[in-house]
């Protein structure tokens, strides 16, 4: 029966690798962001540069909640998105918690998108690409598939 069981998974698994590749690279992709922005002397005044920049390339709704929001907070805003960009990075990686990491990270890049305030259809707008792929890994069983979510989730129900 148990021989069944893991024979099963593993053919399951086979079927299902472009979903580990996509998963697995989205989480490298997301770690080295994280990593180098971790790595880098004054990422909050890089963020303030960006954010600065060109003001009126954020969304019009969007512009306010960065001006009071964002820039007075910038320190915080920059070591949560580069500790967030690693931790979603690593989960999606090992597979862990797999479905709560692509979400979180959908509405960071969602964030990144409505800061930068590009078109959905401009060449240049790769956040809403990340978006879609980090939407579509969190619908299916992302972690399920050669990831920890698979051995965790009869001890722990939430990761199902």
């Amino acid at each position: 029966m148990m021989v069944d069981r893991i024979s099963s998974r593993t053919s399951i698994a086979l079927k299902q690798w472009p979903v580990v590749l996509l998963r697995v690279y989205t989480g490298v992709f997301f770690a080295y962001h994280g990593i180098s922005k971790l790595r880098h002397d004054d990422i909050a005044g890089f963020l303030s540069n960006i954010l600065n920049s060109d003001p009126d390339a954020s969304f019009s709704f969007y512009r306010p909640f960065v001006e009071s929001i964002v820039l007075p907070n910038i320190q915080i805003f920059a070591a949560v998105i580069s500790w967030g960009e690693l931790a979603i990075g690593l989960s999606l990686i090992l597979g862990l918690a797999t479905r709560y990491a692509a979400f979180i990270g959908a509405l960071m890049v969602l964030n990144f998108w409505f800061a930068r305030g590009l078109d959905i259809f401009a060449g240049a707008n790769h956040d809403f690409v990340w978006f879609v792929i980090l939407i579509v890994l969190g619908l299916i069983p992302a972690g399920k598939i050669a990831g920890l979510d698979d051995g965790l989730s009869d001890r722990l129900p939430f990761l199902r």
